[in-house]
């Protein structure tokens, strides 16, 4: 099951979240352990992909472009379980491998895999990795396991010391962050509730809504409290997002990139289930389950509209919204601790596409905006094509918008994440939460 999602993801034009959900609904996949033996193989390989390469390529004597896809990732799953899962014995790891490559390859590639695993059982922990100090950027590529490209931008932004700091943040794997879902209950009821169910309930730091956990001892939608609507789980940066936005209770909003409603469900609770919020998106299944996810939370004041903002909005939204949400379409590299696959499916190149769809959203959204309201544009990305560079091109071509600096409604220790230019900025080695920026836009009256 793990070689086939790890196969479809690099064959299909899917998400990972969206292959894993279809792995857990199969037939197979009956007992707890088994699920979190799939995600532990799955997000282990994508997470560690870089350090395995380099790895396999140590005892392979073909290049590993020349080695199919399936029987690199056959390589991956086996070499995963040698080094990083202690419960799973050596010898089970090499032949549950090698009887993979039997079912998808002639003999001489199954004997392939089998020496390959053999020398890496016997010898991985002697190799040596590049210096980190005489060539850093293979050194770190190899070490903390990310395409060269992503450790060269990051060197030449944070330095040595820092990257490895980023780095070695996103590859641990965080925390379950959830937000309560005020409507229905209070952060200190949730965390109760918790106490039987989950490891370590906490508050979280900065948000006055979220809580963190680990080790639910069921599936989170079989929790009680999820079940009941007492919350969603999202990450506390995404969290903070929303806080920027301020929605106030009579209130007309839009939330234009609704997805599955993680934010729109926030915005409803802060306007005390009051106003309007129309939630936009232009996948219409994705709005589907947005609708029945407002039901699960008892959000009464939601309508959706399903619209693709590459294309211009019809003149009935025209100065109509007080305040807009613009969670952008974006590379994803803030949320790389929760989605490893990305780092492997991006380029460089790709910012530049993300970018130029980032201010086409924006151009098409600020006329629906009244005078006086705001538009907060966020994205879960620390790149700066998709942050300054978006909103300095927003600014030279709508003059009739600035940035709120001042953000005085936000509480004290929100504001220690804003900078002096107002962009809020979060990072997982500084902040031990997602990678989010976010600005403010306010329009003059």
């Amino acid at each position: 099951m793990a070689l086939s999602v790890l196969n479809r993801l690099q064959d299909e034009n899917k998400t990972l979240d969206t292959i894993m959900e279809e792995a857990y609904a199969s037939d197979v996949l009956h007992d707890k352990r088994d699920r979190a033996l799939l995600q532990a193989l799955v997000f282990g390989v994508l997470r560690w992909q870089g350090r395995l390469d380099w790895i396999i390529a140590q005892f392979s004597k073909s290049p590993l472009q020349r080695i199919e896809p399936e029987i690199l990732n056959i390589l991956r799953l086996g070499l995963f379980q040698i080094i990083y899962l202690s419960k799973i014995p050596v010898s089970a790891a090499v032949n549950t491998s090698v009887e993979m490559a039997k079912s998808t390859a002639p003999l001489w590639v199954v004997k392939f895999v089998n020496g390959v695993l053999r020398n890496a059982v016997r010898k991985h922990e002697t190799l040596e990795f590049p210096d980190l100090h005489t060539d850093p950027v293979t050194a770190l590529s190899a070490t903390k396991s990310f395409p060269r490209w992503l450790i060269l931008r990051w060197l030449k932004r944070y330095g040595l010391e820092e990257t490895e700091q980023l780095c070695d943040a996103i590859n641990k794997i965080p925390p379950l962050t959830i937000r309560t879902n005020t409507i229905k209950a209070t952060r200190e009821e949730l965390i109760k509730s918790l106490e039987t169910g989950v490891e370590q309930p906490q508050p979280t730091r900065f948000s006055p809504d979220g809580i963190t956990f680990s080790h639910p001892g069921v599936a989170i939608p079989d929790l009680p409290s999820f079940r009941q609507g007492w919350f969603q789980v999202q990450d506390e940066a995404a969290q903070l997002v929303t806080l920027m936005l301020n929605p106030q209770a009579e209130d007309t909003v839009l939330d234009a990139c609704a997805g599955l409603g993680g934010k729109t469900g926030h915005i409803a609770q802060l306007m005390k289930n009051r106003g309007r919020i129309v939630a936009m998106d232009n996948d219409s299944h994705k709005l589907e389950r947005l609708k029945a996810e407002m039901q699960r939370l008892g959000v009464e004041n939601t309508t959706v509209r399903c619209h693709d903002l590459t294309r211009p909005i019809s003149d009935e939204y025209h100065a109509l919204f007080d305040r807009i949400l613009v969670d952008a379409p974006c590379s994803g590299l803030g949320v790389l601790r929760r989605n490893p696959d990305i780092k492997w499916r991006l380029s460089k190149k790709n910012f530049r596409n993300y970018q130029k769809r980032q201010i086409q959203f924006m151009d098409h959204l600020a006329p629906c905006i009244k005078p006086s309201g705001i538009i907060v544009y966020s994205v879960c990305s620390t790149e700066s094509e998709e942050n300054e560079d978006v909103i300095n091109a927003f600014l030279t071509t709508h003059s009739k918008f600035i940035i709120d600096k001042e953000l005085a409604y936000l509480p004290s220790q929100i504001h220690s994440l804003v900078n002096e230019k107002g962009y809020m900025k979060t990072q997982p080695h500084a902040h031990h939460m997602d990678g989010f920026f976010a600005v403010v836009f306010k329009r003059n009256s």
